[in-house]
């Protein structure tokens, strides 16, 4: 995907992320066509070449309070330490709306809901509870004042996401790319859990590791 420079400080592009920003939260203030301005234009206006055929203009992201995310005696959330790219992120937002569950993202050193990340969510975005922390660890920490249960997403945890107990309020935390947890965040979650692979690769994608843990919670029904 090629991106350049932006027009417009707050947009979306693609039918999906137009469409559904449509029926989203926020206003979309206005809305441009390859058959109105061209494909040129349009790639100005969002910077990049995916538009497919259209772009909005929209309001600013309404970020969610983190403090409230919980508030639910059985939410679900997925805590992301630094994720940095925002195609993960956007996978991770479109999983997490499917899964019913909220999302925490950190404020510096990370991903944020960007035009990309929108589109990699195909609009999901639009419909998700989504909130900023400064300080992870200390989020989780006041998490379990409230009866939150953590788990941290490790792959070298001994034990294995299938033999927990994940009734009630839920956080299940996954570390960016390449590095994984930061030592003080995996510090401040309840429990290590790892998801068992047979193949020679250690690991998987941050966004397929979400996806799993989200749909062995089971808020999905």
């Amino acid at each position: 995907m090629r991106q350049r420079s932006a027009e417009l400080e707050h947009c979306v592009y693609g039918r999906n992320p137009v469409a559904e920003a449509r029926r989203g939260r926020r206003r979309v203030l206005r809305e441009w066509s390859v058959e109105e301005v061209g494909a040129e234009r349009l790639r100005q206006l969002c910077g990049s070449t995916e538009h497919q055929g259209v772009v909005a203009e929209v309001e600013p992201y309404p970020y969610a309070d983190a403090n409230q995310l919980l508030d639910a005696e059985d939410a679900l959330v997925l805590a992301l330490d630094q994720v940095q790219d925002p195609h993960n992120l956007g996978a991770i937002c479109r999983t997490a709306e499917a899964a019913g569950a909220a999302v925490v993202i950190c404020d510096r050193r990370a991903a944020q809901v960007t035009p990309a990340v929108c589109k990699a969510s195909a609009g999901a975005v639009e419909h998700l509870e989504l909130a900023r922390v400064g300080n992870l660890a200390d989020w989780l920490l006041a998490a379990r004042e409230l009866g939150a249960w953590s788990f941290g997403a490790s792959a070298e945890a001994p034990a294995s996401f299938r033999s927990l107990d994940l009734n009630g309020r839920v956080i299940l935390v996954l570390g960016g790319e390449g590095a994984g947890l930061r030592p003080r965040v995996a510090a401040s979650c309840d429990q290590l859990v790892s998801i068992p692979t047979v193949g020679r690769v250690g690991s998987l994608n941050v966004s397929v590791a979400a996806a799993v843990l989200a749909f062995a919670v089971g808020r999905a029904g």
